[in-house]
């Protein structure tokens, strides 16, 4: 069993920029991928990125990539993620997770943990 607490949301305008993090419990968050999700009101959610326990193999949506960098600190047991150059489509709430994964990172159902969310606004 892992918590996992996201921080760093909030509102700010097109081309602007938010850093994410991912604070995680426990003394496995080494052992765990992780990734991004977030959800629009009324949407399902979608992926948005992912990285391998190492920090060596890095997945992003389509609609993020080239914007978007994850990293981790695994002696921090934290995981970021930069968002440059935000569009109101960027708008949702923001989901970490994590589990024992070493293929399906963007696939929302295999990942065991999630955190709480957090709300990240991007206004025209």
């Amino acid at each position: 069993q892992v918590q996992l607490v996201e921080s760093g949301g909030g509102l700010v305008q097109a081309g602007g920029s938010l850093r994410l993090s991912c604070a995680a419990s426990g003394r496995t968050f080494s052992t765990y991928a992780m990734g991004w999700f977030r959800q629009a009101p009324g949407k399902e959610r979608e992926f948005v990125a992912a990285i391998s326990r190492s920090g060596g193999t890095i997945y992003y949506a389509d609609s993020v990539k080239g914007r978007f960098t994850i990293s981790r600190d695994n002696a921090k047991n934290t995981v970021y993620l930069q968002m440059n150059s935000l569009k109101p489509e960027d708008t949702g709430v923001y989901y970490c997770a994590g589990g024992s994964l070493y293929s399906g990172y963007t696939k929302k159902g295999n990942y065991p943990y999630w955190g709480q969310g957090t709300q990240v606004t991007v206004s025209s």
